[in-house]
């Protein structure tokens, strides 16, 4: 058996600090990242450890956005202690309670109107030197999908991938992507990142990446999420709920509810095509085979949105034509 050398650091590390010397730590999750949480036990009291190898994935970013949004009153875990250096730190503990595992028709009303007010909250914490959502990191994105999903899931042979279709839809989502207002963008604000707390609920997790970004990507992560689907109708009253909210805030410009849903639904496009690549990527290079069941209904919006578009219908129709959504399993999501 390997010895898991970072693990007996961090126990070092823990038991260090005041309160937490007889500390117990259990493996709490696993991230898509190179990140790994442990809970920490003692005397009736528990913390979230954060295990982040500082050469793949500093802290420094987690520590930043974190105070951006606590002064934004957004619900983060406050950090009880911090190792930069080895890249170690103790947080409050959320609990167990993923929004995914809680939520159901009757209380989604409820529990997505808490997490818009919070993403209203997220959107208005501070911009000031935040990382640009670029051309070249959504292109960077985008191309994820033919490498990893076409051609490593799928075994397409490059010659068998029309690079030229997808390079025109590439190009028009990037455009429309940064022709929107822009905000701070948590960049996976979705059921998995959002935690059911007792008081000021949800609680946000995993922000560390956070960019300044177009107003609706953290909303349409929120509701076409990858792990649950919802049918349009009910999506298209929260979209337009939030867009009013947001207008009243002041976090985005009055905008007309046809425009709003195009920005919403080509942002979503980008980020679906996106995580195509990230699960196959995830599965094929990183051993994490858990994300392949969530392709079929991330595929499924892919398909039923980009048909929607003209520009990005002849994307879809090609996939159809050679059999995509047969080979992957896609669901039907009810309108």
């Amino acid at each position: 058996m390997t010895q898991d050398v970072r693990r007996e650091q961090l126990a070092v590390w823990v038991h260090s600090l005041a309160g937490w010397g007889n500390a117990t730590l259990e493996l709490a999750t696993d991230d898509a990242s190179f990140r790994r949480y442990f809970r920490a036990s003692q005397d009736g009291r528990t913390a979230i450890v954060m295990d982040s190898p500082p050469d793949k994935e500093p802290v420094a970013p987690f520590i930043d956005m974190t105070a951006r949004l606590y002064e934004a009153g957004v619900h983060v875990p406050e950090i009880f202690a911090q190792n930069p250096l080895d890249g170690f730190l103790l947080l409050e503990d959320f609990g167990n309670t993923l929004l995914l595992n809680a939520i159901h028709p009757g209380n989604a009303d409820h529990l997505y109107e808490d997490a818009m007010q919070a993403l209203l909250k997220v959107q208005q914490a501070d911009v000031e030197h935040l990382p640009d959502y670029h051309e070249e990191m959504l292109y960077r994105e985008l191309n994820i999908m033919p490498e990893w999903f076409l051609g490593q899931h799928l075994g397409f042979a490059p010659h068998d991938i029309p690079q030229g279709l997808i390079e025109d839809t590439f190009g028009f989502i990037v455009e429309e992507f940064l022709e929107q207002p822009v905000a701070f963008t948590h960049r996976d604000f979705h059921s998995r990142n959002l935690m059911l707390t007792t008081t000021d609920s949800p609680g946000v997790i995993d922000h560390q990446g956070a960019v300044l970004g177009p107003v609706t990507y953290d909303l349409v992560s929120l509701l076409r999420d990858c792990y649950i689907a919802w049918p349009q109708q009910r999506v298209d009253y929260w979209s337009c709920q939030f867009r009013k909210m947001a207008i009243a805030a002041g976090t985005i410009p009055p905008v007309d509810e046809p425009t709003f849903k195009r920005w919403f639904d080509l942002t979503g496009l980008q980020r679906h095509i996106k995580v195509l690549g990230i699960f196959a990527r995830l599965n094929h290079r990183d051993g994490k085979s858990g994300y392949l069941k969530d392709l079929p209904l991330t595929l499924s919006y892919v398909m039923q949105i980009g048909s929607r578009y003209q520009e990005t219908a002849r994307l879809v129709e090609w996939m159809r034509q050679v059999g995509i959504p047969e080979r992957v399993g896609t669901v039907i999501i009810p309108h």
